[in-house]
């Protein structure tokens, strides 16, 4: 789910009359629901996007990846211009252009301008969230902040485990003969909606840090670090990983230790140091990285096995999906409600085993009946695998940025936000070469054989994942939010 940045609230400014406050909530909550949707419903979409498209299998993960990954790049940024330029006006700024790449999304001609028109997507929308959550703490009175947070958790749980099925309903429907393309013409209308209302009830002021400055060395070496890693991952399979590739890894690694050391030196660093010096910080960073790549692979793989593999329609696959998303939802719920707080660390103990479980069961399942698996045979085991990433959210988001101080939890927030989302591309770029590697040349069963070894691998990164759990502290230091 997503997390964003929080900065503290200086004293000048003043929250707005309740009303106009929950009004604000409205148009952030809209925000959070179209990043969230649309960077789930093209895992659905992608083998429709490519029979209408063309190009090879690396366009799929491209297609999904471009999104992520440019989200994550501009979250390392987006904290501090908002602080330079206003909250306010990188907020509108943000929706308008996600709106407007939403709408080249959907008129997009060939997959090479659909992957640039989702990279601009995804930087509009790492510019536009940040903020967004940071101006609910200047409109909020402090007494009623947590109240109007409380259901915002819940409600991004859900709005990510549904958008593979609303995308399924969208292919199945096909509105105007649009097939895939009505999965991202429908931001358009709330893209409109949000900005007119944004535009009438947000603040001028949004807590903006004056004497806030950007970091320009170490924001470039972060961003070309990162985009030297993510491109060989996703490319080095189909092109038969020539030297380049390697090279590109090699020169991510040095560029990532140039960027720790610059960030030593400097007055005005991309992320604070003393977050460093947190153990649950550092460690739930690490166990978002393993959660999330593995979560991802699997909503990734469970679709291209689905419709690629075993040619069941969008309707049918979004359908299939159903008890995972029941699963998350209720889980979410319940650990928001109950367990993060009585349980604490055992919440994520408990959620991760599930999980492992739930992977482990859908592996059987697909082994077991092969080529004769249906939507029944199937949900016991997507029942399970929901169940258990539910009860991970929102405990981990605790842990990571429950005792940071008012100076570090707008940082740790986006860098929180950036791991997750990252991760998520690594893990659709890595487990999805496995996947396409293993399936060699399409069919049921070479399909079936390695989403079986997908879901293998995803069950043994959370069990490592579940490993680093005990470094945590028993309860988290602060409540969510």
């Amino acid at each position: 789910m997503s997390t964003t940045q929080l900065p503290p609230l200086p004293p000048t400014t003043s929250p707005l009359p309740l009303r106009t406050a929950w009004l604000v909530l409205v148009v952030v909550v809209m925000a959070d629901i179209m990043d969230l949707i649309d960077s789930s419903v093209a895992n659905l979409a992608g083998p429709s996007i490519r029979a209408d498209l063309g190009g090879g299998q690396v366009t799929v993960q491209w297609v999904l990846s471009a999104y992520t990954a440019a989200f994550a790049l501009g979250l390392v940024t987006s904290g501090r211009l908002g602080d330079l330029l206003g909250r306010r006006r990188l907020f509108l700024l943000g929706m308008t252009g996600f709106t407007l790449a939403s709408l080249a999304c959907g008129l997009a001609p060939n997959a090479l301008f659909l992957i640039v028109a989702r990279t601009l997507q995804g930087l509009c929308g790492s510019v536009m969230i940040p903020q967004g959550l940071a101006l609910m703490k200047v409109v909020f009175p402090p007494q009623h902040l947590r109240k109007a947070l409380t259901p915002v958790g819940p409600l991004m749980g859900l709005t990510m485990v549904g958008g593979p099925i609303l995308a399924g309903w969208l292919l199945h429907l096909d509105l105007f003969g649009s097939q895939w393309r009505s999965i991202f013409l429908i931001n358009i209308p709330f893209g409109v909606i949000a900005g007119v209302l944004g535009l009438r009830v947000l603040p001028r002021r949004g807590g903006e840090d004056p004497a806030a400055r950007l970091d320009l060395t170490g924001v470039g070496l972060l961003t070309a670090a990162s985009a030297l890693l993510i491109v060989p991952l996703i490319q080095g399979r189909d092109l038969g990983w020539p030297a380049w590739t390697y090279a590109m890894m090699a020169a991510a690694v040095v560029l990532l230790a140039l960027f720790v050391v610059s960030q030593r030196h400097s007055e005005h660093p991309v992320i604070t140091p003393s977050l460093f010096r947190k153990r649950s910080f550092v460690v739930g960073l690490m166990i978002v990285a393993g959660f999330y790549a593995s979560l991802s692979a699997f909503v990734l793989v469970i679709n291209l096995l689905l419709q690629q593999g075993m040619h069941w329609t969008p309707l049918h696959t979004g359908l299939t999906l159903i008890p995972w998303a029941v699963g998350t939802a209720v889980a979410v719920l319940l650990a928001g409600a109950v367990l993060a707080e009585k349980l604490g660390r055992a919440t994520l103990h408990l959620g991760l085993s599930i999980a492992v479980v739930g992977l482990l069961a859908l592996w059987w399942s697909t082994a077991h009946w092969g080529a004769g698996i249906t939507l029944w045979k199937l949900a016991p085991a997507l029942l399970l695998t929901g169940f258990g990433s539910g009860l991970v959210f929102v405990p981990l988001v605790d842990f990571i940025i429950g005792d940071a101080t008012a100076e570090e939890v707008g940082t740790g927030a986006g860098l929180l936000n950036a791991v997750q989302q990252f991760a998520g591309a690594i893990g659709v770029a890595a487990l999805g070469t496995v996947f396409f590697a293993r399936v060699g040349h399409p069919s049921i069963h070479s399909s079936l054989a390695a989403a079986e070894l997908v879901f293998a691998i995803a069950a043994g990164l959370n069990v490592l994942t579940l490993l680093l759990v005990g470094l945590l502290p028993r309860h988290a230091q602060g409540a969510h939010g």
